[in-house]
């Protein structure tokens, strides 16, 4: 015999659904939730609720609420891998027409040495400042922009990179994740 009775009040275990018991079949207990459905369910999903409205309010919500708050006082308080990752990285267009108001006179080689100096010397910005993520634009061009980065992050050990968000910035973008010291 099942624990249900028609007319028992119930709840769903791990739905936020509410209902009144139809009537108890050998497949389950049929329940008219307060919605107007009629949903089929085992019993060992549900709970029945007391008739009395002066009886102590408690939903699956609030308990998955407060089980929660429990569990993040006890744990470590840390960074959020989500939060660190809504935090923008910094930006570093090197693209030369940002870098200075006029390339004449400069070579190639000019050009591209002024470009892995700002580079470099953001770089070290970043660190000495404690932020984690820099983007540097450097455009799609040749390579020869991206190959010197490359060898520039290599230096390092605290940095990793990876290609930028394409969505954002395309092809022409390097993101550098810097490992700092807790």
């Amino acid at each position: 015999m099942s624990a249900f009775q028609p007319g028992d009040k119930v709840e769903t275990i791990d739905d936020n659904i509410r209902g009144r018991v139809k009537h108890v079949t050998s497949d389950g207990v049929i329940v008219l939730t307060d919605d107007g459905f009629e949903m089929n369910l085992q019993p060992d999903e549900l709970l029945r609720l007391p008739e009395s409205d002066d009886a102590l309010k408690v939903s699956n919500m609030d308990v998955y609420r407060a089980v929660k708050e429990k569990q993040q006082g006890q744990k470590f308080r840390r960074k959020s891998v989500k939060r660190e990752k809504t935090v923008p990285p910094m930006e570093v267009d090197l693209h030369i027409h940002q870098l200075t108001k006029d390339t004449r006179g400069m070579a190639n080689h000019d050009m591209l040495n002024l470009q892995v100096d700002t580079a470099k010397r953001q770089l070290e910005f970043a660190i000495n400042k404690g932020i984690r993520r820099v983007v540097f634009i450097h455009g799609k061009g040749e390579g020869v922009l991206r190959t010197e980065l490359e060898y520039l992050f290599g230096r390092y050990d605290n940095v990793t990179w990876y290609d930028a968000d394409y969505q954002k910035y395309g092809l022409g973008a390097t993101e550098v994740y810097i490992y700092q010291n807790p």
